[in-house]
């Protein structure tokens, strides 16, 4: 699958829709499932909705000043305020946040606007996977997404070890990697380079529990 360059104001739509799409998604799930687990480990749903708006939430300040709060490492800030803001703000606040920034124009630090698109479509997958939710992102968003995370740079931030792995999707001609071939869907391969660890049934072949959860 090749996937041409996109220029910053053709990537703002596509981002514009996936974030449309995953706040009308959540508008439309029952209360209990904002409890629910999410592929990001400790996380519900609602912690990662926390998350997903914390951009939109925080100015650059108060982001500093949070990170300074963490020692400087970002995963630790990111999960505290995830906690943090999960237990204060509610629901509907947080869908508030996501559906009011549909058009955001925040970009990750040196991701740019290929960052925020992928930020948003993977964290929409961990949530959308173990709830059952049948979601197809759209070839296009995926195809760009996928780019992006199998650049050198962006998988080794992963650090998924793929040594002797070939991802193969069944439904889009994309492939990576060399070696024992794991297929499935191409939404669910994105996943797998990213270190997730997917529900049983989503990958087929010999390698294939590598990737899956007990």
């Amino acid at each position: 699958m090749t996937t041409t360059p996109m220029t910053e104001p053709d990537l703002m739509p596509v981002i514009t829709a996936e974030r449309q799409d995953l706040a009308d998604l959540l508008s439309k799930l029952p209360e209990g499932a904002w409890d629910a687990p999410t592929l990001c480990d400790r996380w519900r749903v609602r912690e990662l909705v926390a998350h997903i708006t914390m951009p939109f939430r925080y100015s650059g300040a108060r982001f500093l000043a949070e990170l300074a709060r963490s020692g400087g490492r970002f995963d630790a800030m990111a999960d505290r305020c995830a906690r943090r803001d999960a237990a204060r703000i509610p629901a509907e606040g947080l869908l508030a946040a996501l559906r009011d920034n549909v058009r955001n124009p925040w970009k990750p630090p040196g991701g740019g606007l290929t960052g925020a698109l992928t930020h948003d479509v993977v964290h929409g997958l961990d949530m959308t996977v173990p709830l059952g939710i049948g979601r197809r992102v759209p070839k296009e968003r995926l195809g760009i997404v996928l780019a992006a995370v199998t650049d050198g740079p962006a998988l080794k931030h992963f650090g998924t070890d793929l040594t002797g792995i070939e991802l193969r999707a069944d439904d889009l001609d994309w492939s990576f990697g060399s070696g024992q071939p794991v297929s499935g869907a191409a939404q669910d391969l994105l996943l797998v380079v990213c270190g997730r660890k997917l529900p049983p049934g989503h990958l087929n072949g010999a390698s294939a529990e590598l990737f899956t959860s007990r």
